[in-house]
């Protein structure tokens, strides 16, 4: 199983230091963050898109990008695009030559977003919200498939190609392209007919509750004529490692509540509680977080349930200080992923 990290690019005032970080110091940390991920072994890092204010990263490619040039061997992702609001035809070109300068590394993993200030910034209209996804999908997986030959396409919002010559071809043949999904089964569905990876993204409630996603997934895809091997599943959890369970929660909880009170305000949700926070660090929780052992446990009875090809865990949910981040990707590096493969090499091989 890949292990890997993403992240948004929380910035602003950490509440837990006061110190308030500021975009360049957030950036140049951001590309720090993912050379030590390479430097421990990790398979994956991504960059989520955003265009708020709490976001440093609103262009995960120029990210990624600087980014290359200062790892040898982990792959490079969005986490996600938001392609609803994006054009395909671009964020094509922007992943291709991302990945020539990786050399081979890079990877889209598409999304229709779960905040909508993009829309109105780059034009769109939310009444279209499903339609836009589905056709720009399909515009991309038409570029993805064309390979270095030209392109015919017509769609309804995106304006048509006719014959176009797209560049640079990406150096992987193809590009993978995955999907993250929050539990909208007609996603799911979407993703396993087309025979795209899926990402499961689990911020809330019991990982349980997400198997029927997974196994709706594959379902859809086999009726579909996909090799099982084809269908790929990852999980996305939020989490922070440490190597003492209080001083995690002391670190970690300032920031991710205030996010979550904030998201909260938008969306109708009741704030961030202690109690509600100590809950999801249950072994059956959401939130992997604490020592080690602890993550470990949790990431490999997310295996035995979901039997999922990639974990990846959100870190930096809300402002925090940039030699924290690397402290937490440290242990997770040296610590957790190798008690994880370890167990798991164990299992295949018993």
């Amino acid at each position: 199983m890949d292990l890997g990290i993403y992240t948004f690019g929380d910035f602003g005032k950490d509440p837990k230091t006061g110190h308030e970080v500021t975009a360049a110091e957030r950036i140049r940390g951001l590309i720090e963050e993912v050379e030590l991920a390479d430097q421990l072994g990790l398979d994956i890092f991504g960059l989520g898109e955003h265009h708020r204010a709490e976001y440093v990263v609103s262009s995960p490619p120029v990210v990624l990008a600087a980014a290359a040039e200062r790892t040898k061997s982990i792959r490079l992702t969005s986490a996600v695009t938001v392609l609803s609001s994006d054009d395909p035809v671009r964020v094509w070109e922007q992943y291709a030559t991302l990945d020539l300068i990786s050399g081979g590394r890079a990877e889209i993993m598409a999304g229709r977003g779960s905040f909508t200030e993009s829309f109105p910034l780059f034009g769109f209209d939310l009444r279209d919200y499903d339609e836009l996804y589905a056709e720009k999908l399909a515009q991309l997986l038409a570029l993805r498939d064309a390979g270095d030959q030209p392109v015919s396409w017509t769609g309804r919002l995106r304006s048509s190609l006719d014959n176009a010559v797209i560049v640079p071809q990406p150096a992987q043949k193809p590009l993978p392209i995955w999907v993250a999904v929050g539990g909208n089964p007609e996603s799911v569905i979407r993703a396993g007919t087309l025979g795209l990876p899926m990402t499961l993204a689990i911020i809330g409630g019991m990982p349980e509750r997400f198997v029927p996603m997974a196994e709706l997934y594959r379902e859809a895809g086999e009726r579909a004529g996909h090799a099982p091997d084809q269908l790929k599943v990852g999980i996305a959890s939020i989490g922070w490692a440490g190597e003492d369970l209080a001083a995690v929660k002391s670190r970690f909880y300032p920031g991710y509540a205030a996010m979550m009170t904030q998201i909260g305000k938008e969306r109708g949700w009741g704030p961030m509680t202690p109690r509600a926070f100590e809950a999801m660090l249950d072994p059956r929780g959401a939130l992997v977080l604490g020592e080690p052992e602890q993550i470990a446990e949790k990431i490999l009875f997310q295996h035995s349930i979901f039997g999922h090809e990639r974990f990846a865990i959100q870190m930096g949910a809300g402002p925090v200080e940039h030699a924290d981040m690397m402290k937490s990707i440290e242990v997770f590096g040296t610590k957790v992923a190798p008690l994880v493969r370890e167990e798991l090499a164990r299992r295949t091989a018993a």
